[in-house]
């Protein structure tokens, strides 16, 4: 079993950062990619970036590409999504998840609860 607790989300001005943190627990944790997702209203679900704990293998989907960078501290089991230049389309809850190498959600099998990142304008 592998739980996770996202933390860092919250309200940030156009042009503003945040920085996301997913502290992962449990026997495996290490075991699996690590993911970060977000969810808009009335949206689905869609991939930002994974990460490997081991090598450090990363993908970043669309909405990271050139703005956000995720990276692990394996001293304090914890995820990171440093967001820059945030704009008001990436306004979500972002939701971290370990799972496969995949940006299938369907793919990842332990969910965070999700933080609230609200970009104004």
């Amino acid at each position: 079993q592998v739980q996770l607790v996202e933390s860092g989300g919250g309200l940030v001005q156009a042009g503003g950062s945040l920085r996301l943190s997913c502290a992962a627990s449990g026997r495996t944790f290490s075991y699996y990619t690590m993911g970060w997702f977000r969810q808009a209203p009335g949206k689905d679900r869609e991939f930002v970036a994974r990460v490997t704990w081991g090598d450090h293998s990363i993908y970043y989907g669309d909405p990271a590409k050139g703005r956000f960078t995720i990276s692990t501290d394996i001293a304090k089991n914890t995820v990171y999504l440093q967001m820059n230049s945030l704009k008001p389309e990436d306004t979500a809850v972002y939701y971290c998840a370990a799972g496969t190498w995949s940006v299938q959600e369907g793919d990842y099998k332990y969910w965070g609860q999700g933080t609230q990142v609200t970009v104004s304008s």
